[in-house]
C-alpha cells in the first residue's frame, strides 16, 4: 500500500488593521462580491509580499485602500486560521493615529461602526477571534 500524504496549505501573511477614531468607532470594510469571502465585513488590510516588513505591509495596504497615512499603531494580536484551500496568518494591528479621510479607493464600501455594534456585522470566520479579544477590551 502506498502512504498518502497531504499536501501542505497555501500560506499567506495578512496584516489586519483595526482602526478606531476619538467616538469609539472602528472602520470596516465590505468584501467585493467577486473576492474570496465576497459579502462579509473585515477590516480592512492585505497581504504581505515577500520580504516586507509588518509595519511597512500596513501603511502600504492602508494607504492602498484607504487612503489614509497611518501614524500610530501597535500591534494587537496575531492568529493563524485555515480555510478549506489555504491557511493565513493575521497580523493585527490597532490604529489609533492617522492622517487623511478615510474612502474606499476601490470603490469598497466602508463605514464606521460603533464598537458595541461590531457583532451586528456578518465578518470571515477568521476574524471572530479578533472580534472577541477586542470587544473584551
Amino acid at each position: 500500500m502506498v502512504p498518502s500524504f497531504k499536501q501542505p496549505l497555501p500560506h499567506i501573511d495578512v496584516v489586519v488593521a483595526i482602526i478606531t477614531n476619538s467616538h469609539d468607532e472602528v472602520l470596516v470594510a465590505r468584501r467585493a462580491a467577486h473576492k474570496h469571502l465576497g459579502g462579509l465585513w473585515e477590516f480592512p488590510g492585505g497581504k504581505v509580499e515577500v520580504g516586507e516588513l509588518l509595519e511597512h505591509a500596513l501603511s502600504r495596504e492602508i494607504y492602498e485602500e484607504l487612503g489614509i497615512k497611518v501614524q500610530e499603531a501597535k500591534l494587537f494580536m496575531q492568529l493563524t486560521h485555515s480555510y478549506p484551500d489555504k491557511a493565513i496568518t493575521l497580523h493585527v494591528w490597532h490604529v489609533t493615529q492617522f492622517q487623511g479621510e478615510a474612502y474606499g479607493k476601490e470603490q469598497q464600501p466602508i463605514a464606521w461602526i460603533p464598537k458595541v455594534e461590531l457583532l451586528n456585522l456578518p465578518f470571515p470566520e477568521a476574524n471572530q477571534a479578533i472580534l472577541q479579544r477586542f470587544l473584551a477590551n
